[in-house]
């Protein structure tokens, strides 16, 4: 009876945002997003993913440590990576030892896109040169520049370096030089030091946004590939971010209470 009251919570997770997302494709069309100061589409508040694209960006039967997903992987519509041949060994590996290998299992920065769908909220704020993503999860912030200025040289981060402008209501965001240290979920999807993402974000009605990240990689990739992940609002009372104290795998471990 519990395992069935289990999937039946999943199924109405899934359909809820598979819901949520066709809605998004069509309110985006129709949509007009209140203005900031100087005119642009208001993205600030504090916004949260919904779905299970931390666990696997891809649709996953459940697996220990890994919840049943329903796939966020809008493209190819196959909803599968496109993996090279080579690369699927490496995969399964990470797969395989996911609790010692997996960064974010040592409290290093889960890198980009993968900060904004891992389950913790984030607030955006924006002004004219900047955009501010500033996440609950390790007090992390990320800084989208928005002044025309290029990116670094010779530089490589764990969350990559943003270069964003907009597109009629919907930002765009490049992010470039990233190093090799992160995953895009739990499930061990990888990526090499050729990293490259392209993101977009766009206000769907009052409540929601549609969070879109493009992601290329020649060294593990046959092509690129789309997630798509819908966001909601937090507009209770006093929404504010929390104090959130990441605590590594093996300090957990030892402690009695693995992750």
């Amino acid at each position: 009876m519990e395992m069935t009251h289990l999937l039946v919570a999943r199924i109405c997770v899934w359909t809820g945002a598979a819901a949520l997302l066709s809605a998004s494709a069509f309110a985006q069309a129709r949509y007009a997003p209140n203005r900031s100061w100087d005119g642009h589409a208001d993205l600030t508040g504090i916004w949260e993913a919904f779905g299970t694209a931390g666990d696997s960006v891809e649709a996953r039967n459940a697996a220990w440590g890994i919840r049943a997903t329903l796939g966020s992987v809008t493209d190819p519509p196959e909803g599968l990576l496109p993996y090279k041949p080579e690369a699927v060994a490496q995969r399964n590996a990470n797969f395989k030892n996911r609790a010692q290998l997996d960064s974010v299992n040592k409290c290093y920065m889960p890198g980009v896109p993968r900060l904004m769908y891992m389950g913790y909220p984030f607030q955006i704020f924006q002004n004219a040169k900047y955009v501010i993503v500033a996440s609950e999860y390790m007090h992390i912030y990320r800084t989208i520049y928005v002044d025309d200025s290029k990116h670094l040289d010779g530089v490589d981060f764990y969350n990559g370096d943003s270069r964003g402008h907009w597109e009629g209501d919907t930002l765009v965001v490049d992010i470039a030089n990233f190093n090799d240290q992160t995953w895009f979920d739990k499930a061990g999807n990888y990526h090499s030091d050729a990293l490259h993402v392209v993101e977009r974000y766009t206000r769907t009605s009052p409540d929601t946004m549609t969070y879109t990240a493009t992601v290329e990689d020649p060294k593990v990739f046959t092509r690129a590939f789309t997630i798509t992940v819908p966001m909601f609002l937090h507009k209770e009372p006093n929404a504010r971010l929390l104090e959130y104290e990441c605590q590594s795998y093996r300090e957990d471990e030892a402690n009695g209470s693995p992750r």
